[in-house]
Formats: C-alpha cells, structure tokens, sequence
C-alpha cells in the first residue's frame, strides 16, 4: 500500500455559492489509501458542506486552501472529472429517477467510464451486477426498480452503497448515510462498507455523521471532530466515544479560538 495520501486537504475555506458567508473556516485533513475515517460534528459545522466542496456540488464553492486527489488539484476538475478520477459521494438524501431502473441506470454509469469507441459488455455488467448484489446480500429483482422511486430510506442506502460496490471508487465520501435509519437499515449500510473494505483494501471512506451509532458497526482509524467550520479533535475511535459520553460543547471554544 502506497504511502502517499490519496487525498489531501490545506486549509479549505468555502461558502454557499452565491452567498457571503463563509461555512468552512480553514480545514485541514489528510486521507491514506485504505483507511476509514469519521467526521463528526453538530448540525450547521460545515460536515455537509465539506462533501459537497470535494465532490463538485454546483451549490457550493471553495473560495482558498487546496484539496489533492491523486496528485492532482481536485478544486480545478468538474464534478464528472472527479468521478472519473475515483471519488463517489453517497447522498444524505438521494434523489428519485422514475422510470430508469437501478440497472440502467448503473450501466449508463460504467459506459460512461469507457472510451468513446469502447462498448460495455452486457454480459460482463449482468455478472457483475449479480456479484456484488450478492456480496450485499441483496435480492437480485432490486436492480430492476426505478432509481429510488417509492423507496424507504433504508432501501435508499442500499441502493448507495450498491453503486458504490459496482463503480469501485478510490475513496467514498459518505455524507450522513446514517441519518433517518432504523437499526435494521444501519446494519445494511454497515455490512456494505464492510465487505468493500474487506475486498478492496485500498479503497478508502470518509463517513460523515452526527453519531456514534454507526461507528459502532464500522471501526474507524481515524475520527475528527468538526466544530466550526474546522477540524478541532483528531483521534482514533475513542475520540467517538467521547463525543457519546459529553457531546460538542467542550469543542466550541477550540472552534472558536
């Protein structure tokens, strides 16, 4: 496993597009490949935010600092460029396509990763399709649903981290896959993380959330706390435990100073 960080954050300030106010204050955050970090936070710290800046989100901009993917200058790529490049973002809350099934819909993704003159084979998708539905443990007739259409926010989840366990990134932003879920839901989303990270490990995560909860499924190496707009604790999963136990509060200073 390469020592080099497959992602690097300087001193990232950024705002709402549009908008005046700066939400993230100067982060700081450095990723290897195959780690699982947690950022934790109250609402309104700039977690959010922060997945949105790094995936390319149109509603959200960088306005100093610098982000390095890879070894290239992420802030600089569109947001299809940094898909490409092996950066996938899962949805706090995923939005509906009617009329496009899961399969077609994860097709038309891998297609797009081809060159112009190379064509997907139909046969090579189905089984892999079917592989990594198995490797979730999921029903094979779910891939021929429409894209979260009338879905329950656990089968919404699952549909994530499926796209995610076909287009095999380099490193999953996660942002707040855990909010609205039941504990049988969170299990799912879990196992998901889980067995990528088992299967591919290089493949790194970073796991936006308010609680501990999910991590007690899926082990962090690294848990910061985000306060602020900044980076103001930085530890192992202990840091997490903390959190549970006392809560944001002794953090507002730190944020503050």
């Amino acid at each position: 496993m390469s020592d080099t960080p497959i992602l690097t954050i300087r001193n990232l300030h950024g705002k709402v597009a549009d908008e005046d106010i700066e939400i993230l204050h100067g982060v700081d955050l450095e990723i290897g490949r195959g780690e699982i970090h947690a950022i934790m936070g109250p609402n309104g710290s700039g977690k959010s935010t922060l997945a949105k800046t790094l995936s390319g989100h149109p509603g959200y901009e960088a306005t100093d600092g610098e982000v390095i993917f890879e070894g290239e200058d992420l802030l600089e790529q569109e947001p299809d460029e940094r898909s490409q490049s092996g950066l996938f973002l899962a949805f706090q809350y995923p939005v509906e396509i009617p009329g496009v099934s899961i399969a077609n819909f994860l097709r038309t993704a891998l297609q797009a990763r081809l060159d112009e003159d190379e064509e997907l084979d139909l046969f090579d998708f189905q089984d892999q399709l079917l592989s990594r539905m198995e490797l979730l443990d999921m029903d094979p007739t779910f891939a021929e649903r429409a894209v979260n259409d009338g879905f329950s926010g656990g089968e919404k989840k699952r549909n994530e981290i499926l796209q995610m366990a076909m287009l095999q990134p380099k490193l999953a932003l996660m942002d707040e896959t855990d909010s609205g879920l039941d504990i049988d839901a969170l299990q799912v989303v879990a196992h998901g993380v889980n067995a990528l990270a088992k299967e591919n490990p290089e493949m790194s995560f970073l796991i936006i959330t308010h609680y501990q909860r999910l991590l007690n499924y899926i082990r962090p190496d690294h848990v910061h706390v985000m306060v602020g707009g900044r980076i103001v604790r930085s530890g192992g999963p202990e840091v997490a435990e903390e959190l549970e136990a006392s809560g944001y509060e002794s953090f507002k200073p730190a944020a503050a100073g």
